[in-house]
């Protein structure tokens, strides 16, 4: 499709979804991401030309660049290449971390209504938050993380803004994209645009499903695709239909090829597997859809990336976050004095969630866990993920209270939850503790009156944030949670400063808890009657 006629004109206007780098530059795009020419893999994709692809393409075909050298000399005499990341720094000694999240939301917004024609960038309306370090650009789940904070912060605007975009990503492209780029189009990322548009109505959110109607019901239209006729023990993109003819979800990516953010080594591993090059490349890209990229909880064998299977696996977060949006959709359609919608999506309400029960609860282990569609077996294996379906509101009482002490007795470390009890080198396995995973749990804790093991959560993630800014002077995206005040490891890229959904989980916990923001992990409140 002609990218350069739609990417530079006035919001609103798209017509098809445009084609990622990898499309476009063709053999100039893999000499480039396989040579490698730049140290990150993200570098290229997120490079402007400077002229029209074939334009460029055929200076490259003509100068014949072979080396890696002469490959960054013609890159940069065509693209325009993305600034370096910035390192993100205060003074612990005199700039509170509170005040220092307050002054990094300035930092961390932009403004993108309209972009250079065949930029991997996508226009938004309003002005958003991106993460931080290498990622430029607006992101999907992490980007309520970031709200949370945004409104403590005074910043309900930006929040709101924000909000809008994604309703605006949802309406031209009919989903929410992983983020704000061509090459994440293909794929989502867990579905949180029914919160954020609560968290933006917090006085009546039936009011923002109201509103934002449209949009939900067309998002939960992306997940269930191939939904209808689909059969017993089948599964098509996002929808798998249970044993039982019981329809949840999975995570999927509409392509089959190596990602164009992480091109070279996922050539790489697929030239060390026996697996189809494809299939592989497939659950790589759905793993990424997840946003736990990557973890022990896709890999078959339990601890090689190679052995990775994610779409054979029915996650507990994702149909938790479903059934949510089934809800939302169910009360925005009592609003519009639809009796007809409301009863079709309480119905849908209570078929998922009587599939979560039977599918996605092992008794056994007292946790919510993923299921494998080809063993059609539950899993065994306790993540933080356990805690969405008292997140959302799923779990029974009885349920969550044995759901905390699994929590106490598996992933409760010095330094908040651990977001699993595996050590894989991988970034969503042990040591690693994420935001937005502690907000999860804080927050689905005490909507079950588990309220001494949510503060000790809170309590013990706040210290481990706040230990290494009094050290750094910066927020980072994961943190150590079994050795408190370092930052976490692992994965395909250093971990990146800033950060989004840290800078907003830390605003919102030390307003909940403002008198465990500055203690000491030890000093935390001891755990009762969890």
């Amino acid at each position: 499709m002609a990218l350069g006629l739609l990417a530079s004109v006035a919001m609103g206007r798209q017509e098809a979804p445009p084609d990622p780098p990898q499309v476009l530059f063709r053999d100039l795009f893999v000499a480039v991401q396989t040579a490698p020419v730049f140290s990150d893999g993200k570098a290229f994709p997120d490079a402007v030309p400077k002229s029209a692809p074939d334009d460029i393409l055929a200076q490259y075909h003509a100068a014949r660049p072979t080396s890696a050298g002469d490959l960054e000399r013609f890159v940069e005499e065509h693209f325009v290449l993305p600034a370096a990341a910035t390192v993100v720094l205060s003074s612990p000694q005199h700039v509170s971390l509170e005040a220092h999240i307050d002054e990094l939301w300035g930092q961390l917004t932009r403004s993108t209504n309209q972009v250079r024609p065949y930029d991997s960038l996508l226009p938004l309306p309003k002005p958003y938050v991106v993460p931080g370090g290498r990622f430029r650009e607006i992101y999907y789940w992490d980007s309520y993380f970031t709200m949370l904070g945004l409104e403590e912060s005074g910043r309900g605007d930006l929040a709101a803004s924000m909000v809008a975009d994604f309703a605006h990503l949802i309406d031209v492209y009919g989903h929410v994209p992983n983020g704000a780029r061509t090459y994440y189009l293909s794929r989502s990322q867990p579905p949180f645009f029914f919160e954020m548009v609560a968290l933006s109505s917090t006085a009546d959110p039936g009011s923002g499903y109201s509103r934002y109607l449209p949009q939900l019901r067309r998002e939960y239209a992306f997940w269930m695709r191939g939904a209808v006729g689909l059969r017993p023990g089948r599964a098509v993109l996002r929808v798998v239909d249970m044993p039982d003819g019981s329809k949840l979800n999975r995570y999927w990516d509409d392509r089959d090829t190596p990602r164009d953010e992480s091109y070279r080594q996922d050539v790489e591993l697929a030239g060390s597997s026996t697996r189809p090059a494809a299939t592989l490349y497939r659950n790589i890209r759905a793993a990424a859809e997840s946003g736990w990229d990557f973890s022990s909880r896709w890999f078959a064998d339990s601890h090689s990336l190679s052995s990775i299977d994610t779409t054979d696996i029915v996650p507990i977060d994702l149909n938790s976050l479903l059934l949510g949006l089934e809800m939302a959709i169910q009360t925005g359609c009592e609003r519009h004095a639809d009796p007809v919608c409301a009863r079709e999506f309480a119905a849908k309400a209570g078929q998922r969630r009587l599939a979560i029960n039977r599918y996605l609860w092992n008794d056994s282990a007292a946790a919510f866990v993923d299921y494998r569609i080809s063993r059609r077996e539950k899993s065994a294996q306790i993540t933080a993920a356990t805690l969405y379906p008292l997140f959302i509101g799923v779990a029974t009482p009885t349920q969550a209270r044995r759901v905390a002490r699994t929590v106490v007795m598996n992933l409760l470390k010095s330094g908040g939850l651990v977001t699993s009890t595996v050590v894989t080198g991988q970034q969503w396995d042990s040591p690693n503790g994420w935001a937005p995973l502690q907000w999860i749990a804080v927050a689905g804790l005490r909507r079950y009156h588990v309220d001494s093991l949510a503060e000790t959560i809170g309590c013990r993630w706040m210290s481990n944030v706040a230990a290494y800014y009094q050290d750094s002077g910066k927020l980072v995206e994961k943190y150590d949670v079994v050795n408190p005040g370092r930052r976490g490891g692992g994965g395909e890229y250093p971990t990146q400063d800033g950060f989004g959904w840290t800078n907003g989980v830390m605003r919102k916990l030390e307003a909940m808890y403002p008198g465990d923001a500055r203690k000491s992990a030890e000093r935390c409140p001891p755990l009762s009657g969890s």
